[in-house]
């Protein structure tokens, strides 16, 4: 019996898949680099990480093939002894680490896909690294037999046909767990615990090409997103102080000191800054921009209350303290599941989202504290001039309840036809997804201009292109997605390419069929990891507010998920890596937005008890709505250069996060309350010392 040519096509296929996930397991482990790993070919694998220094290391983690087993050694009788003698039936001679050999039972008695988990350790006894492991229910039964019937006799522990150890068992060990020593550094004992968890791969690898490369977004676009970054950063500081004068520098000095944390933290982790992790920059900035502003909105309300300067600044840091904890900490919630959940780019959102959410709390409420103190003990002003400019006048009262009806039927109605458009249209999915064709090309006079190539590709009507430097600087790595047409689209494709470059002294040196960089796993994790994130936001809000505003914030954030996944559907507008980004960072948006507005409506359920429910929430919304407004306008300030500056490769990003702010905005504003009384919210009727009979005094506020 033997494989047909199509049969050892198919496993030749299946084994590279597998490998491409070990691969990407186990680079995960290293740390948020978020790899781009490919499919070249029939047999090959394209891995680059970014920002990994260490090429040796990085080689030797992917091509080991970390087969793990554990077996008895042959007694009375040495390696030496057996070859020359003869071989024992049923066994073999391996080859130790410290350079000599063992005679082993060919018989594996207990193999490593059993182990559960692997961690680099130390043996205080005998000074040593060692790599702890511990086994599954199964394997930890099977160990405790083995070294139950085989105390005194000798158990080695092979790796990949290298005897790594054979002590002699001791005693039963029933724990299910146990250590691997050797010859171990602290560094390659870490390298061994990460290929253990990440499992063995199905078959060996052998690295044939190493080469180093530029960003996958290309210098240009780098260079025009910083331009973009920069022209938003003056934008959004600008804004803040001529929103609220001296009390904007005060936030502004804030933002900048949250930002320099961020990187300062990433610097220490070593964790790579991808376009993934700056959306969650992105979001975090928003953050704590809307953290200083529902601080000042409260300080000007408690000031109209009555209170003096000090007593409004107090009272405002107090008040405004519970919104702020409520809204990061669903974030952070959000991000904790996202990092152990997810992986690749949905670890690297998780991970500056969690960093942003600590540094924004820790800058809000001490760096803005001590500035606005400072200030005070200086000034001793008689009146709180906070606000200079607003959007929305004081005494707004807009009637939203008015209209719920027909706002939740006008959302019912856009959520089927975005679901109906993803269902039956599809998307025009990204090479991020689909993959398409590797073009190798080199400039014959000189460097190589990826700019220039991008926009003499971009008007071909290929799709998306990603075009990098790729070793030399006279070589590009041009990636063109996979056309409708199946081989002979992309083949015609390829000449297309060929041909537009050929003017400009641009050669193509070797072409080849890739693979998407998002694998169906790792976009299943991440699916999987916002659906469990969102689940445990909702206990968390369940649990600080009530049942029905949890439902009603994982309700309003579902709804602007599928508006801003219907948008890419409609419109046709390219859903690749950096949509994923944008998708990510908008649920982080849409719940802050949410919480705000929920809490302050929890709160005048206690105040305002005799008052109708849909009056209170019409009140509510007016009383946050001059933060709304503020908030989604820096936001907007951020990023409508990006849109007009930061290049095609950012499009994608920006037009979906454009679009998904706005529709957060209006679902927090106009949904998220005829929800609430839909799922049966009720007033407060206990008669309560709490409760305050005077009327609610009028003008926008938090």
């Amino acid at each position: 019996i033997s494989l047909t040519p199509e049969g050892i096509t198919q496993r030749m296929s299946s084994l590279v898949a597998q490998s491409i996930e070990v691969i990407r397991s186990r680079i995960d482990e290293l740390g948020t680099t978020e790899p781009t790993i490919q499919r070249q070919g029939d047999t090959r694998v394209m891995v680059q990480v970014p920002g990994f220094g260490d090429s040796t290391r990085l080689k030797n983690i992917i091509s080991q093939t970390a087969r793990l087993t554990f077996h008895m050694v042959y007694p009375g009788l040495t390696a030496a002894q057996a070859e020359a003698q003869g071989l024992p039936a049923g066994t073999m001679v391996v080859p130790s680490q410290d350079g000599g050999s063992e005679l082993l039972y060919e018989d594996v008695a207990l193999g490593g896909e059993s182990l559960v988990d692997a961690q680099p350790s130390y043996d205080s006894q005998r000074g040593i690294p060692v790599v702890s492991f511990k086994f599954d229910t199964r394997g930890a039964v099977t160990f405790s037999e083995i070294t139950s019937a085989n105390v005194g006799q000798r158990f080695a522990i092979v790796l990949d046909n290298t005897v790594i150890t054979a002590p002699v068992i001791q005693q039963p060990i029933t724990g299910g767990s146990g250590q691997i020593s050797g010859s171990f550094t602290t560094a390659s004992a870490n390298d061994l615990a990460v290929l253990l968890r990440a499992g063995a791969l199905p078959a060996s690898l052998n690295v044939i090409e190493e080469r180093t490369v530029d960003a996958s977004l290309g210098a240009d676009s780098i260079q025009a997103g910083l331009t973009a970054g920069i022209v938003a950063s003056v934008l959004v500081v600008s804004f803040m102080v001529i929103a609220y004068g001296v009390w904007g520098i005060f936030a502004n000095v804030s933002l900048v000191l949250n930002v320099i944390l961020i990187f300062a933290a990433l610097s220490t982790l070593g964790s790579t800054l991808t376009l993934p992790g700056i959306a969650g920059i992105v979001l975090t900035i928003g953050m704590a921009v809307d953290a200083n502003v529902l601080i000042y909105e409260r300080m000007r309300e408690e000031q109209r209350a009555g209170r003096t300067p000090l007593q409004a600044i107090n009272a405002g840091f107090e008040r405004a303290w519970g919104t702020i904890v409520d809204s990061h900490l669903t974030q952070l919630v959000a991000a904790v599941v996202l990092y152990f959940m997810g992986s690749g780019p949905v670890q690297g959102f998780a991970v500056t989202l969690g960093l942003g959410i600590l540094t924004s709390l820790f800058t809000s409420y001490t760096v803005t504290s001590y500035q606005v103190n400072l200030w005070y003990k200086r000034v001793r002003p008689k009146e709180l001039k906070i606000q200079h400019f607003r959007f929305i006048p004081d005494g707004t009262k807009i009637p939203f309840m008015k209209i719920s009806r027909y706002v939740i039927a006008l959302s019912i109605i856009m959520s089927v036809v975005s679901i109906g458009a993803a269902y039956f249209k599809g998307f025009n999915l990204g090479i991020d997804f689909v993959g398409g064709t590797a073009i190798e090309v080199q400039h014959t006079g000189g460097p190589a201009d990826a700019g220039q190539v991008r926009e003499l590709l971009d008007g071909l009507g290929l799709g998306e292109i990603q075009v990098q430097g790729f070793g030399t600087p006279e070589d590009l790595l041009v990636r063109v997605q996979a056309q409708e047409g199946g081989q002979a689209a992309d083949q015609v494709a390829v000449q297309k390419v060929q041909d537009a470059l050929a003017g400009d002294n641009y050669s193509v040196r070797r072409t080849e069929a890739v693979s998407g960089t998002v694998s169906g796993e790792l976009a299943w994790t991440g699916t999987i990891a916002v659906i469990i994130a969102l689940g445990c936001i909702l206990l968390y809000i369940w649990f600080r507010f009530e049942w029905q505003f949890a439902l009603a914030a994982v309700t309003t954030t579902s709804h602007d998920i599928i508006m801003t996944i219907g948008l890419f559907s409609i419109t046709g507008l390219e859903f690749n890596l950096s949509s994923i980004a944008a998708v990510l960072t908008l649920v982080g948006l849409s719940l802050n937005e949410t919480v705000v507005v929920s809490d302050r409506i929890r709160e005048n359920l206690l105040k305002y008890r005799k008052m109708p429910l849909p009056e209170l929430i019409d009140l509510s919304i007016n009383q946050t709505i001059v933060r709304t407004s503020l908030t989604q306008f820096t936001v907007l300030l951020a990023l409508v250069p990006l849109v007009l500056f930061g290049g095609e490769a950012l499009r994608s990003f920006t037009i979906a996060m454009t679009f998904g702010s706005l529709v957060g905005m209006y679902s927090s504003v106009i949904v998220n309350g005829p929800i609430l009384i839909n799922f049966g919210l009720k007033q407060k009727t206990d008669d309560d010392s709490v409760a305050k009979k005077e009327k609610p005094a009028d003008g926008a506020s938090v």
